[in-house]
């Protein structure tokens, strides 16, 4: 492989907090090395655009601690097409970047995949609140909006139960119940809805509410993953079918902003300063950055794109007994 002089770096798809934390590491670690870098702005848009600034260890101060990303964010559509790709690769070369650095999640590491195939060495780091990629335990944004889905739904709780009624409460996560999971334990919810898991059942909802309110119970919790939605709608058939006040809230983006809580800023650290490392000290090409067994490493990135992973049945289990 020849020598890597210039690094670029890009964040791809929803903005979570931490992302800041990785750019301001691969930048500095990479400068540490003598390495140029290359910011590119608004993901791969930015990229065919040739949207991009020179970076270097002042132009990351002071930014760990913010939330969504100084390099700004964008879906591409013409980077889903083979052409656009193509255009991709070619600025990558135009711009002299021998190793591009993604952070993102899963669709960001598709589009990192097809620049490889065209002769691009990629490296990505897991940046989704969403924790649905699948190489590793962990990924840059979750702990913090999980923390405020959970901050935001212990208020929600307090005016439930001052007012006797029930409340759904809509939390992201598309295809995956990390979110929902986490934050049902978390807060006590009765009822948690995990798009791996709710069968559509929602007479099985009712019924545990009228049990519990036979037992004495003043309120009741459902936490409703966004991948099965419908929130208002499933708030209004509870209401008519108990005679229970119901209301539904959808805590929507503000899981995705706000400063980054101490893990992620240090995991998403070490993330991006690994992501320099496995280029410019260990020579590798096209490689996942990945959170296992409580340990930073690496996969190939065909590998780590081939893995899967869901909630398991034993967090589910335990959620739905507590």
């Amino acid at each position: 492989m020849s020598e890597i002089k210039t690094i670029g770096v890009l964040t791809s798809g929803g903005d979570a907090p931490g992302m800041n934390a990785a750019i301001r590491a691969v930048v500095r670690t990479a400068v540490e090395y003598g390495k140029r870098v290359v910011g590119i702005k608004k993901g791969y848009s930015g990229l065919l655009n040739y949207e991009y600034e020179e970076m270097g260890k002042r132009s990351v101060s002071e930014i760990i601690g913010k939330g969504g990303t100084i390099l700004y964010t964008a879906r591409c559509d013409e980077f889903l097409t083979e052409e656009g790709q193509q255009k991709g690769a070619e600025a990558c070369r135009n711009l002299g970047i021998d190793a591009l650095v993604v952070i993102g999640g899963d669709g960001s590491f598709k589009g990192a995949k097809a620049l490889s195939k065209l002769g691009v060495n990629v490296v990505g780091i897991p940046g989704t609140i969403d924790l649905d990629v699948s190489s590793t335990d962990y990924t840059i944004g979750f702990d913090t909006a999980v923390n405020t889905a959970m901050s935001a739904i212990d208020k929600i709780r307090d005016t439930s139960t001052s007012h006797e009624r029930c409340s759904v409460i809509e939390v992201m996560g598309r295809s995956a119940g990390y979110i929902a999971l986490w934050c049902g334990i978390a807060n006590g919810a009765e009822d948690i809805l995990l798009p791996e898991y709710y069968d559509g059942n929602e007479q099985a909802i009712i019924d545990h509410i009228i049990r519990n309110r036979h037992r004495g119970k003043k309120h009741h919790i459902i936490i409703n993953a966004e991948g099965i939605g419908g929130s208002v709608e499933m708030a209004q058939r509870i209401e008519a079918a108990t005679g229970l006040e119901t209301r539904a809230t959808i805590l929507g983006y503000m899981q995705r902003g706000g400063s980054p809580t101490c893990r992620d800023r240090v995991y998403a650290s070490l993330m991006g300063a690994k992501a320099v490392d496995v280029l410019c000290a260990e020579g590798k090409e096209n490689r996942i950055i990945a959170f296992q067994h409580g340990e930073v490493m690496d996969y190939d990135m065909d590998e780590a794109l081939a893995m899967t992973k869901t909630v398991s049945d034993f967090e589910y289990r335990i959620a739905q007994i507590l």
